[in-house]
């Protein structure tokens, strides 16, 4: 297995870390004004085909998969023009414009979440999957890891990977002196100006964790954005408020928490409406019984295997 894509972006440091082959093509995404960014961005869009049809050539593989997002376009669509079967994923309830662009030229196209628009053979509704760093352990030892008290109820803070300026000043305004015992995981950001603010020895504020699956673990409840994590959130069978980003292209993040509202499993709240965010928090950690139904819901709705469903189905696709 190699790897393709774009020397500006992070897997031009992941995926050699990880001790994969990385090959690197020129493409940036397209800015939603017209500038000069956007001329050079579509000049890079019709190079990288050209760039990716070398790479395939060199590489010969049996299958391209696509992981979402302005980088696996061309090379789908490279793969296409050299009758080599691709497939891609959606991480999001609504195809971003990759996606969009590039799926009519995947055999498969794997969702997180079901649509009414993309139905079919070439259309498999599979969650998102799980890096394993985010899987589940026993609530007892996840707390020992963090230091957070057996005894009372934890509730989870953690934005995007940069941290959410919202979230974070409400968590920390709210809980910063009293409340349930906090998780907070704040991103680099906002982290050294909170801290400062934190007065409680079970209020843990960190930057960040690579232990995220202990982090949802030791939780009772979660308050977070519902960008793709909100699969990690179901697996470990967290109930969730989730706060949908309000600048999201085409307010994907609230479609996500939809469907988690819908199942019974999550409580969305608009960005607006955070000044109820901390009531709410109160009222349902003091409410056992519906946290318990939510959290058996966030696992019906869970999907653990889906990795292992991408990957079955490219080998069907490999050897077909």
């Amino acid at each position: 297995m190699t790897f393709a894509g774009s020397p500006d972006r992070a897997e031009a440091r992941l995926v050699p870390d990880a001790g994969y082959e990385l090959d690197t093509f020129r493409i940036s995404g397209f800015p939603r004004t017209p500038t000069p960014a956007l001329l050079k961005a579509l000049y890079q869009a019709g190079v990288a085909p050209v760039a990716c049809r070398a790479i395939l050539g060199r590489r010969r593989p049996d299958v391209v998969y696509g992981g979402g997002g302005y980088v696996a376009g061309p090379v789908a669509l490279a793969a296409a023009t050299m009758r080599i079967p691709a497939a891609l994923s959606e991480a999001d309830a609504q195809l971003g414009l990759a996606n969009r662009l590039a799926s009519p030229f995947a055999q498969r196209v794997f969702l997180a979440y079901p649509t009414d628009e993309h139905t079919g053979a070439k259309f498999q509704v599979v969650g998102r999957p799980l890096p394993a760093r985010a899987r589940a352990m026993p609530q007892h030892e996840a707390r020992e890891i963090f230091e957070l008290p057996e005894d009372r109820s934890v509730l989870l803070v953690s934005g995007a990977l940069a941290g959410a300026q919202s979230i974070n000043e409400l968590a920390v305004e709210a809980f910063g002196e009293v409340g349930p015992a906090i998780l907070h995981i704040s991103g680099e950001r906002d982290y050294a100006a909170l801290r400062k603010r934190v007065r409680r020895d079970d209020y843990r504020l960190i930057p960040h964790t690579e232990r995220i699956g202990a982090a949802y673990s030791a939780a009772d409840l979660a308050l977070a954005r519902a960008g793709s994590s909100v699969w990690e959130l179901a697996a470990a069978g967290k109930p969730a408020v989730l706060v949908p980003y309000p600048f999201a292209t085409g307010d994907h993040q609230a479609k996500n928490a939809e469907y988690f509202v819908r199942a019974g499993a999550a409580i969305m709240v608009r960005e607006l409406d955070l000044a109820g965010v901390p009531e709410l928090v109160r009222s349902l950690l003091d409410d056992d019984d519906r946290l318990a139904r939510m959290a058996d819901a966030m696992l019906r709705v869970a999907r653990p295997a889906a990795a292992e469903e991408i990957a079955d189905e490219l080998i069907a696709l490999a050897r077909a």
